[in-house]
């Protein structure tokens, strides 16, 4: 009887344990990635009203001409701003599939309800990741059998309402464009996150994921090598698309964002056209500020502002590329026409109101 007692209580413990070890990470990542460093960068934007260089021009009004050298000085650029935060999302996109138990994960965001898809979006507020760094735990979550919504959700949720990006944009730009922000980033993570649960209705999921969770029922290898396992597979999957999508954006950043000039600073052509670049373009988190700010200083009007302000956090190409694998493509291209539409309608309120 006591021996029964024991083993029935044994695994309970290291339940709890992995859980345990999970958190301890989560935070002290997040701390170290992105916390204290934020913490230290709003009393600079409260100071200086700005947090740095466009790093699409730099102080110029134009990017480079497209070319190797464009694309090269981007990716160096990027790379550097994002590296902590891409590692950091691989660790826990692959702790998250062994250290929870994916019974808990299904339980409370395994449903295609609203509930499952707020649970997940307030979930994200804390990680406060760019789209391409919080790709590897969407991927994470599905592979967990995590609802498209939730997962959807918590992908959007880190960069649209990144409380530290809110911040930095009251001191840079404005509380008008920081509530714009807010309410159409808001639209995005629970509106359009539990609607993509529609375009998934009685859709299987993809059959990667599906072996994967069937593997999963039958691994009694040790966590670690369980854990070696996810890392590998999630890097194989994500890092060279990722790699190669950041050049090439980086090299023809110039045609996705030209002068405000040439592309007519105040037109409704002007927002649709910054609406589908920012959608398409990769950034760091909060990058689109210091891009935004830049490119009203040499004119460019409310409304492409605050489209950019919506599209270019939201997702990207490379984000894309990087959890296509894990959603159905419909529901992928879904989610990337709502970001469009909504940085289009976002463009068109701040043309009226700013």
């Amino acid at each position: 009887m006591n021996q029964q007692l024991a083993s029935s209580v044994r695994p309970n413990r290291k339940v709890m344990l992995s859980v345990a070890l999970f958190l301890v990470i989560l935070v002290a990542g997040l701390a170290y990635v992105k916390w204290v460093p934020y913490y230290h960068k709003a009393f600079s934007a409260a100071e200086n009203h700005s947090i740095g260089a466009s790093i699409v021009s730099g102080s110029e009004a134009v990017a480079p001409a497209p070319s190797w050298s464009a694309a090269w000085s981007y990716a160096v650029t990027y790379y550097k701003a994002v590296w902590k935060a891409a590692v950091f999302g691989i660790l826990l996109g692959s702790l998250v599939q062994v250290l929870i138990p994916k019974q808990w994960l299904v339980r409370a965001l395994g449903k295609a309800t609203f509930g499952s898809t707020a649970i997940a979006g307030i979930a994200s507020i804390p990680g406060m990741m760019c789209s391409c760094c919080a790709a590897p735990l969407a991927v994470g979550l599905r592979k967990q059998n995590v609802s498209v919504g939730a997962a959807l959700a918590f992908w959007l949720g880190n960069p649209t309402i990144n409380p530290a990006t809110l911040i930095f944009m009251l001191f840079v730009l404005g509380w008008e464009f920081t509530v714009l922000r807010l309410v159409f980033g808001l639209l995005l993570v629970f509106g359009v996150s539990y609607f993509a649960n529609r375009f998934a209705k009685d859709t299987a999921l993809p059959e990667e994921i599906s072996k994967s969770q069937s593997s999963m029922l039958e691994d009694n290898r040790p966590i670690w090598l369980r854990w070696l396992n996810s890392v590998w597979k999630l890097t194989l999957n994500i890092v060279p698309a990722y790699f190669i999508a950041v050049l090439v954006l980086g090299a023809f950043r110039a045609w996705l964002f030209p002068s405000v000039g040439e592309m007519g600073s105040f037109g409704i052509l002007a927002i649709i056209a910054l609406s589908i670049a920012g959608m398409l373009f990769v950034i760091p988190t909060a990058a689109e500020i210091p891009i935004v700010q830049t490119m009203m200083s040499f004119g460019m009007g409310p409304g492409p502002a605050a489209a950019l302000l919506i599209t270019l956090p939201s997702v990207s190409l490379p984000s894309l590329l990087m959890i296509r694998k894990s959603f159905p493509a419909r529901v992928l291209a879904f989610v990337a026409a709502s970001v469009v539409v909504l940085g289009i309608l976002c463009g068109i309120v701040g043309s009226w109101v700013l």
